[in-house]
Formats: C-alpha cells, structure tokens, sequence
C-alpha cells in the first residue's frame, strides 16, 4: 500500500512541476494578481491531490485541473458583488514565467494588455484567456468553462471586441503591424 501511495505521490509532483508555470500564467490572467495566482492555483491543487486516483487517471488530466481552477475562480468570483483587480506595479509580471514561444510574454507594452483584460467582465476573460491565450479549441475551452461552445463563442466575441475598442491596445496593434 505504501508503494502505490509513493507512486501516486511522486505521479501527482511530476505533474505539479511540468504544469506549474502553465497553471500560474492562466491563474494570473483570470485573477490579475500575482498572490491570488499562487492561491488559486495552490487550492486548486489541494483539491486535485485529494482527488488524484480520478484526476490522473483522467484522459487529459491538465484539462481536469483547468476545470476545477475555472470553477474555484468562479465560485469567488459569485461570492463577491465585484472582483477587484488591482493593476499593481510590474514586479509581479516579472516572475510570471512564459512558454518559451510565447509571443504576447516577449510584447513591449504587456501592461496595457493585462490591464484591458482585467476590464473584461469574468467569463469574457475566462473565454478570452483560455481560447486566445492558452490556445484551447471552442470545444475545450467549453468544457473547461462548464457551458456550451455557443456561450464561449458568445463571450469571446464580446470580450475580444472590448479589448479591440481599447485605443491602447488599438495602438499597439498599429505599432506591431510596421515593426
């Protein structure tokens, strides 16, 4: 018994340390902040460890813990009227750690990105996030969310045309497309 609970144990760190820098850049999108990234990523953990014989025995088990993550964030979300998101200085853009192909982390002005998506109301951002940014399909990014495609499609419509009416990011994309 004790064999099969090390093995578990040691399952579950290999995935805690290939996903963490992935599970931290989507928690930092959804929450805006560097700390309350680390709280919902670690609850989400917690959560996933208790339940690990089912998590890892998952087809896609990232998927499963990017579904408890959304819904952890959505039920603090509900709980408050409204979810403040503080822009903060940039230290805590500084540790977030990027994919190493990750165009959006290597932009000049990721400031003026962050700061339009945490004006985007929650599920916009979550659709936003995990279609644009974590590069889900519609279909992924529906199961992760818990509705249907068409509310994806929906919300990232409206979210994308929120970020797109933003003149900071409207000159950004100007600038970029003469570079």
């Amino acid at each position: 018994m004790g064999d099969r609970k090390q093995a578990r144990d040691e399952e579950f760190q290999s995935f805690v340390i290939g996903r963490w820098p992935r599970l931290m850049r989507t928690a930092f999108l959804l929450t805006g902040e560097q700390h309350a990234a680390e709280d919902l990523v670690q609850s989400t953990l917690e959560q996933a460890y208790v339940a690990w014989r089912r998590v890892g025995s998952a087809d896609d088990p990232e998927a499963y813990v990017r579904r408890v993550m959304i819904n952890a964030h959505a039920r603090k979300h509900r709980r408050k009227l409204r979810e403040f998101l503080a822009r903060g200085d940039d230290f805590g853009l500084v540790r977030e750690v990027a994919d190493t192909g990750d165009r959006i982390a290597q932009a000049d002005d990721r400031g003026a990105l962050l700061t339009a998506l945490a004006q985007l109301p929650p599920r916009q951002r979550e659709a936003v996030v995990l279609r644009y940014w974590e590069d889900l399909t519609e279909t992924q990014t529906a199961e992760a969310m818990g509705c249907s495609v068409g509310s994806v499609k929906s919300n990232a419509a409206k979210g994308i045309a929120k970020l797109r009416a933003i003149p900071a990011l409207a000159d950004m994309a100007t600038q970029g497309g003469r570079k």
